[in-house]
This record gives C-alpha cells, structure tokens and sequence, in this order.
C-alpha cells in the first residue's frame, strides 16, 4: 500500500478486490462488468471497489455500485433485460438494481436526498482498473467523495471512507472542483475536512490552506447573518430514519421527502 507521500499516476489505479462471500458473486460481478462495458452507456464503478482501487483497503461487500448519468440508466436494464436478469427500480429519483437470484449491483444516478445527480462533469476525468478481468472506469476521487459525504447515519457512516481517500489520493483530488459540487452544502464538507484534520494531525496540510481559509470564513459570516425563518431539518438529507421525530412531531420542514425504502446512501 502507497503512503500518504506517495501520489498515484492520473489514469492508473490498481483495485483491491472487496472478498466476496461466494464463487458465483465472483462470476456474476464479473459478468456483470463485462456486459456493461459492452451495452453502450458511459458508466462508473464506485463504492467498495472504488475505495479499494485509492487506498488497497479490501473489505467484504454485498454488492457493486455502478454510477450513471439518469438519462442512461434505462439503457443499462434494457441490455441486462434483454440477457435475463431481472431489473428492478427501487427509487426513480436515484437508484435502480439488476437482479440474477440473491446476487444483485445497483445502478445509481443520484442520491437519496437528490442533490448529486451524476452529470458529465463526473466523466470528464479519467481513471480506470482493472475489476475481475475487465478494465473499466472508476468513480474519481473528487466524485467519490462527493458521492459519500452525506452517508451519515447510526448504521452507515462513510466518513472514513472520505478520510482514506483524502490520505492517499489528496493531490489527484480537484479541490475546487469538490467545493463546486458542494457548494451549496460546503457545512458538510468542512465537517469531513476537520474529520479529516482530527484523524491524522500530521497530514492537515494535505488539505489546501486556502480551502481552510474559504471555509472558515463561511462560518464567520453565516455567524453575522440573521437565522433563516423557515424551520427545516436538513438532518433528513443524512438520514431519513433518524430524524424522522423533527418532521413528524417538532415542527420541522422535510427537505428530502420520505419514500420508506433506502435511506442514507
């Protein structure tokens, strides 16, 4: 495994196979993969995979989490339909799955509170891995932290994904272009920021002081400014079931909307 000096070439990654629970998840994954490289949408490996191809953290999965742009995930279960699988749509505002028995990958294209929709931005950046036999894109480290920074709740956390990944892959990761996505949710990415400072104090300045600064000076004015006038509790957009009290019996707008299935991906 690379330390955190160490800067990984742009483009070349190697993975970290996440263990798998059985020869036939090997098999389906793998086929998978292939299918997909073959069906005609752009699309990108993230999750477990991901955070294995950045850091060499392999760990158990369930599943495999494929990232498109909305417009194309139609296209990928039409071809996975056409082959036999059976598809599904769990949720039309960012997820779907491709089923064949217990084994399954989900086709993502937004996330649960809807506010990281996968655009051409997220392609614009080449990196890619070889996964079971077949070479493919994977999520960029900027995109994959974005895509993870709002996984809060108390059965997921993936705040120390975002602090692997910051380690190792700091300067390939496109902090402007982190803090444009995040633009309007800057509060959450300081909090993975002083995450990030806290876990490892020798390598806060692996962080650019300028996003500090930015960030930091946020604060001070948000602390000048009057306090908003509409009640919402954004705490829903981290985790539907764990403010489900604020909205129900505190007075507290819903900023997400509740669909009883998924929550905090």
């Amino acid at each position: 495994m690379p330390d955190a000096e160490e800067k990984r070439p742009p483009g070349e990654i190697s993975a970290a196979a996440p263990a798998l629970h059985s020869p036939d998840a090997v098999e389906f994954y793998a086929e998978a993969l292939r299918t997909l490289s073959t069906c005609g949408p752009d699309f990108l490996v993230a999750g477990t995979f991901a955070v294995g191809a950045y850091t060499g953290i392999s760990r158990p999965t369930k599943d495999i989490d494929i990232f498109c742009k909305p417009g194309d995930y139609p296209r990928i279960l039409h071809c996975f339909a056409a082959r036999g699988y059976q598809t599904e749509i769990e949720d039309e505002r960012w997820l779907a799955k491709v089923r064949r028995g217990e084994l399954f990958f989900d086709v993502i294209f937004n996330s649960t509170a809807g506010v990281t929709p996968v655009t051409d931005q997220w392609f614009e950046e080449v990196r890619e891995a070889e996964i079971f036999g077949t070479r493919v894109r994977v999520l960029p480290p900027t995109e994959l932290i974005w895509s993870k920074a709002f996984v809060q709740n108390r059965n997921r956390y993936d705040g120390a994904d975002i602090a692997h990944v910051m380690l190792k892959e700091h300067e390939n990761i496109d902090w402007r272009r982190l803090l444009n996505h995040m633009e309007q949710y800057w509060e959450i990415l300081l909090i993975h920021v002083l995450n990030f400072r806290f876990i490892y104090p020798t390598e806060r300045h692996r962080v650019p002081a300028w996003l500090m600064h930015e960030l930091l000076d946020r604060v001070r004015l948000q602390e000048e400014l009057p306090v908003p006038q509409t009640k919402i509790c954004r705490g829903r957009m981290l985790s539907r079931a764990d403010f489900v009290i604020d909205v129900k019996e505190w007075g507290y707008f819903d900023p997400v909307g509740d669909t009883g299935i998924g929550d905090g991906r």
